[in-house]
């Protein structure tokens, strides 16, 4: 087991997820001009190497614009070297150090991603550092095996940091990306999605129970929160070239999924909005809101998806939404609509309701 030193002290009153507190044990060793790091959290490593090394420019990346909206308000440019961005891809190269903290629930496919992209964007002898939730790991470190010609590991308590040095560019680049297929009302409609994105690779019982219910009608204007890939929003837009389709998702590679989507399919009627706020910023007032919640962070996701739905539906418009989990909506949908309604379908319950 690797000698453990001294932790850095952040000045920070919210502690770190437990993969990116991993990398705070070796800020130490993080050197450059250029450092490119990821947080599930809040920046907090990224934060620790623009203090250390205020020459340095430090980019962390990431795909959600709630979460990076966050970072920065809570550091508020207390370095100036420090920049939060989010974005469908790292796009900095020339990079000296890269680090990533991964958690042992995470998707494969992004984590293979991340780790093929920081590969790229490193100069040689640059050094990428990946922390891992789990001290017994062995699938991230054949991971990185496939990439770095020899991986140092280092095991502590809460989980593995592993250590690679860049020798030679990088051989084959693989696609993690894929299109995909689905019918509605008998059309061929192609979608596109990527790690990171949800229901990557295939089309959501959800979104497909969602899709089987809408009406769609000749000049509706329609807003699809949390798009993800976009099969909702092409699916609306499919059926009638006269209804004008907003696709909204605070995930970057969400939104530029649904764009290549529209693309794929020759839709000129769809338009995308990278957004984590309740104020959508074009195409309103809607007549329909389509929303297929998540079902995590205790369905505060779900509540912010109805204040959007309020705030964005004309007087009279209808809100419908898709769930495996009704008691919530039972007891809150009335809370911002009328005329609640919910129909069930093959373990999947379909709430409407009118502003």
């Amino acid at each position: 087991m690797a000698k453990r030193k001294p932790r850095r002290e952040l000045r920070t009153e919210c502690p770190p997820y437990p993969a990116e507190a991993l990398l705070l044990e070796v800020v130490e060793q993080v050197a450059g001009k250029t450092v490119i790091c990821t947080s599930p959290g809040l920046a907090q490593f990224g934060a620790a190497v623009a203090e250390r090394l205020p020459q340095a420019a430090v980019h962390c990346h990431y795909l959600d614009q709630y979460r990076a909206q966050l970072a920065a308000d809570y550091w508020q440019n207390r370095w100036p070297n420090l920049q939060i961005a989010c974005a469908a891809d790292i796009t900095v190269s020339e990079v000296d150090s890269v680090a990533f903290p991964f958690s042992v629930s995470g998707e494969a496919d992004l984590t293979r991603d991340f780790l093929q992209a920081g590969y790229q964007s490193l100069n040689l002898g640059g050094r990428l550092f990946a922390a891992i939730d789990n001290p017994s790991d062995s699938w991230l470190g054949e991971q990185l095996r496939r990439l770095f010609r020899h991986v140092e590991r280092r095991t502590y308590r809460t989980g593995v940091v592993y250590l690679g040095t860049k020798t030679d560019p990088l051989k084959k680049v693989k696609n993690y990306s894929c299109e995909f297929a689905f019918r509605d009302q008998g059309r061929l409609i192609r979608a596109y999605s990527r790690p990171g994105v949800f229901s990557h690779r295939r089309i959501d019982p959800g979104a497909r129970h969602l899709i089987d219910a809408m009406q769609i009608e000749k000049g509706m204007r329609v807003l699809d929160v949390g798009c993800g890939s976009g099969v909702v929003a092409l699916a609306a837009a499919c059926r009638s070239d006269y209804a004008l389709v907003h696709a909204v998702d605070s995930n970057a590679r969400a939104v530029n999924c649904t764009q290549r989507g529209a693309m794929l399919n020759g839709l000129k009627n769809i338009t995308t909005e990278l957004n984590c706020s309740c104020n959508i910023q074009s195409g309103g007032p809607f007549d329909l809101v389509l929303a297929n919640p998540p079902y995590y962070a205790s369905f505060r996701i779900a509540q912010h998806f109805c204040e959007v739905g309020r705030a964005a539906l004309r007087t009279g418009g209808r809100i419908l939404i898709v769930t495996k989990l009704p008691a919530w909506y039972h007891q809150n949908l009335s809370t911002w609509f009328d005329a609640v309604t919910v129909v069930e379908c093959r373990g999947y319950f379909l709430f409407g309701g009118t502003r």
